[in-house]
């Protein structure tokens, strides 16, 4: 009996992720890290990890606890931060559409910032593949789980993941991904005016509202642009 291959798609979405490997374990650590100095245990941390997914909204959520938030407004201000996956999704909903339900649901699920980008620069040069999007998405959410258990077990040791600059390296990253993308001067000026939006919002809209600011006004500013230039 021959033991069953996996796809050939699903180990190049693996083997892709492999330069961002540094980067997501030392933003994992640093979460587990942080959820300690929050108060939670290794399970607490560990479960957030693996039924939430969402690094940037974990961090948001531990900084909200540590200063005595209610739940009510750790809820709202998540929900704000992970609305850009709304976008993302749209985005992708043209090479998934054909999916059925259980695929998009899991793929929905493990969703993330640097997943979307490395399956939307492929599926524009490449025929959509579940697999691949499930290779590179699932191979980012064990590395996170993992690495967060790490993060918590070092606990005190390490101290605060701030002065280690672990906090900068996931989103260094996910820089490093994005600007392969900019190959036009449309991309190049959604970028910008995205960056430049986010920086107004950062500076006069309370907590994390810039994000989805910024997002959605890119969006905008990013269609506007392709009708133009198709007229």
């Amino acid at each position: 009996m021959k033991n069953p291959k996996l796809p050939r798609e699903f180990l190049d979405g693996l083997k892709a992720i492999a330069p961002l490997f540094l980067g997501v374990a030392s933003f994992a650590i640093a979460y587990g890290l942080l959820a300690r100095r929050a108060g939670l245990s290794l399970l607490s941390l560990t479960l957030m990890s693996v039924l939430v997914f969402a690094g940037a909204a974990q961090f948001v959520a531990l900084s909200l606890l540590i200063s005595g938030s209610s739940f009510l407004l750790i809820l709202l201000i998540t929900f704000v931060i992970n609305s850009r996956y709304f976008l993302m999704g749209a985005s992708l909903g043209p090479y998934t559409r054909r999916w059925n339900v259980k695929w998009q649901s899991i793929l929905s699920f493990l969703l993330s910032d640097e997943s979307y980008a490395m399956t939307i620069s492929y599926f524009t040069k490449n025929a959509p593949s579940k697999y691949y999007q499930l290779g590179v998405s699932l191979g980012l959410y064990v590395e996170w789980a993992g690495f967060s258990i790490v993060g918590g077990l070092l606990g005190s040791f390490l101290g605060d993941p701030q002065t280690w600059g672990l906090d900068f390296a996931l989103p260094a990253t996910f820089i490093v991904i994005l600007m392969p993308m900019i190959k036009t001067w449309q991309n190049a000026i959604v970028c910008i005016i995205t960056g430049v939006f986010s920086i107004v919002g950062f500076t006069f809209l309370p907590t994390k509202w810039y994000i989805p600011f910024a997002a959605v006004s890119g969006t905008i500013v990013g269609g506007v642009l392709e009708i133009w230039k198709r007229k």
